[in-house]
């Protein structure tokens, strides 16, 4: 899914409207709802444009107006978030852009109208939309979220975005998810149906009523903030001004789909999560850079249980991470360590600061693995698009977002002079160190007796070697002009769809020794079985009989099972009669009649 920012969306041109709807507030005699520790402080920053997060989505084909409207209605109803709103405290003596403590109150939400939106003559629609949302989905805004569409001739582009007080960015990804479902039942004549979820307020009266933290927890918390004068870590190089100054945002392709398998791979190899191994990165950025350790504010969610993932809510708590060493195992009891120092109610552990202590230059970093999520949309069917608001900033702000395409980054920091030198210079140290460690995998690398090989993508110059190798099964002639120039348009075709991989061994003198071409095929038959295609896997013949074929076969195996295949198919010529055997020898049956015919 792509992590972007209101500036960089893509969004297509067209007619944008938004649904507003109202929400009354319970009146001040009715009981208010419990506030987190992260939304006190959120709200509590008072009434202000920027604060919303969203998630945009192309549907597929056009969809009525009123049944976005009925279904963005039934996600309301589902989620009690969605209807709750803050109020200031003391209307006598307090305002939205002095609050004082927010109440947090529940409200009726009822059925509104379609309003246009205007796009001004040389505006960019993203101009357009930010206004909306900014002052739609604001703290004290009731209710705090809005949905807009974006009509065009092939389909509406859906935009949703709320206040961060009641989601998150799993939140999100539930919210399009039941968004969607309620779209398809409409669609189908079929009455909406889904479940009251959770609210958000039970979480936050659960986290409330856990028992005290442990003094152990509390003593890392002193030693670490210690470290830093007693405020939240901030960005260990200097950013310019302390005050606040228009931000800039970064977008990162860190790792391809591959590159991505194969750091975490390599993290497999080191015993250690995706993430330890994105720490060791970081760690080794900042000590080759600042001198000192990595010290930063660590958001961890707070979705321990089960019955939360269908919820919606800012499931988020901060922690702090220390990490000293750039070794992955000292770093991954590092990630350990903040886990369980976000795992405690907040307001107690932070009493001492009188609060969360900020600081001007404040560092954080927030990892989502949306592959591990029991929640799922098709992101890339629908484009989807993760949204952040524009606003100004004195800090750094790290998001790293893995998904089926790669690990993605975006950074935003106040921008300086300093920062753009500072912050670049560390993001260009992290992202090169990441991809060092792609490069170098172990999940790359086979080993047959004393001797290692190494597996890759092929490339264009590869495409004579590869089909030699694949010539050797025919008569062990060279290919002819006519038959190279067919290779290479099938590279092409072969290198625009990332869901073929061809692949290439090397042998420790950097010369081609086998070859396979392996395909990721989604489907609905076997119950929606992804399948793992592998054809053409050739081993040059001075190495056949030595291990080497079986070595590709197992790491083609891993490679589909990291893509999400249940099933691996292969297919390969009858009159090949020891290619038979080998795959027999490796678990392969002829279950099925494969049939073929020229076209």
């Amino acid at each position: 899914m792509r992590l972007t920012h209101v500036a960089h969306l893509r969004l297509p041109f067209g007619r944008l409207l938004g649904y507003e709807v109202r929400a009354i507030p319970a009146p001040a005699t009715a009981p208010a709802l419990p506030v987190s520790f992260d939304q006190r402080r959120h709200v509590g920053a008072g009434d202000r444009a920027g604060s919303w997060m969203a998630l945009s989505l192309e549907l597929p084909g056009p969809v009525p107006r009123e049944r976005l409207a009925e279904a963005w209605l039934a996600v309301i109803a589902r989620h009690g978030t969605l209807r709750s709103v803050f109020v200031p405290t003391d209307a006598g003596t307090s305002s939205a852009a002095s609050p004082g403590v927010p109440r947090l109150r529940e409200a009726t939400v009822s059925g509104g109208a379609w309003v246009e939106h205007a796009v001004a003559p040389g505006a960019a629609v993203n101009e357009t939309l930010r206004a909306v949302l900014d002052a739609a989905c604001r703290p004290y805004a009731a209710p705090s979220h809005r949905l807009c569409v974006l009509e065009t001739a092939t389909g509406p582009t859906v935009v949703i975005a709320a206040d961060h007080a009641h989601v998150d960015m799993w939140s999100m990804l539930v919210i399009a998810r039941d968004f969607l479902a309620a779209l398809d039942a409409l669609a189908a004549g079929r009455p909406v149906r889904l479940p009251v979820a959770p609210a958000f307020a039970e979480h936050t009266a659960a986290l409330r009523d856990r028992p005290p933290a442990p003094i152990g927890v509390h003593r890392r918390w002193r030693e670490i903030l210690g470290a830093c004068d007693d405020l939240m870590p901030r960005f260990p190089l200097p950013l310019g001004s302390t005050e606040s100054q228009p931000e800039r945002v970064e977008l990162r392709d860190v790792l391809d789909v591959d590159a991505s398998a194969a750091f975490s791979a390599q993290a497999r190899a080191e015993g250690v999560s995706t993430l330890s191994l994105a720490v060791s990165a970081m760690t080794a950025a900042t000590r080759e850079l600042a001198g000192m350790p990595l010290r930063a504010v660590f958001p961890v969610h707070s979705r321990t249980e089960e019955r939360w993932h269908d919820a919606v809510g800012w499931f988020i708590t901060n922690s702090v991470i220390e990490s000293s060493e750039p070794d992955p195992a000292s770093c991954a009891a590092a990630v350990r360590e903040a886990v369980e120092l976000g795992s405690w109610p907040l307001a107690e552990i932070l009493a001492p600061w009188g609060g969360m202590p900020e600081a001007p230059g404040m560092f954080a970093i927030s990892w989502l693995d949306l592959r591990r999520l029991p929640v799922r949309v098709d992101s890339l069917g629908l484009r989807a698009q993760y949204v952040g608001a524009a606003i100004r900033t004195d800090g750094v702000m790290l998001w790293f977002i893995l998904d089926e395409s790669g690990l993605h980054l975006r950074c935003r920091y106040p921008d300086t002079p300093e920062a753009r030198r500072n912050v670049g210079a560390w993001l260009d140290r992290l992202v090169g160190l990441m991809r060092a460690h792609a490069d170098s995998s172990a999940g790359g690398v086979i080993r047959i007796g004393d001797a290692g090989f190494r597996i890759e993508r092929a490339v264009r110059d590869d495409v004579p070697a590869i089909a030699a190798l694949l010539g050797e099964d025919a008569d062990g002639r060279e290919p002819d002009d006519a038959t190279a120039c067919r290779y290479d348009d099938a590279f092409a075709a072969l290198s625009r769809d990332h869901a073929h991989f061809l692949a290439v061994v090397r042998g420790a003198d950097g010369r081609i020794v086998g070859t396979m071409q392996l395909t990721i095929i989604p489907g609905l038959v076997r119950g929606g079985a992804t399948r793992l295609q592998i054809e053409g896997l050739r081993v040059a013949g001075e190495l056949r009989s030595r291990g080497l074929g079986s070595a590709m076969l197992a790491w083609a195996h891993e490679h589909g099972r990291a893509r999400g295949a249940t099933l691996a198919q292969l297919v390969t010529d009858e009159a090949r009669d020891r290619a038979r055997a080998f795959y027999a020898r490796h678990g392969y049956a002829s279950a099925q009649v494969g049939l073929k015919r020229r076209l």
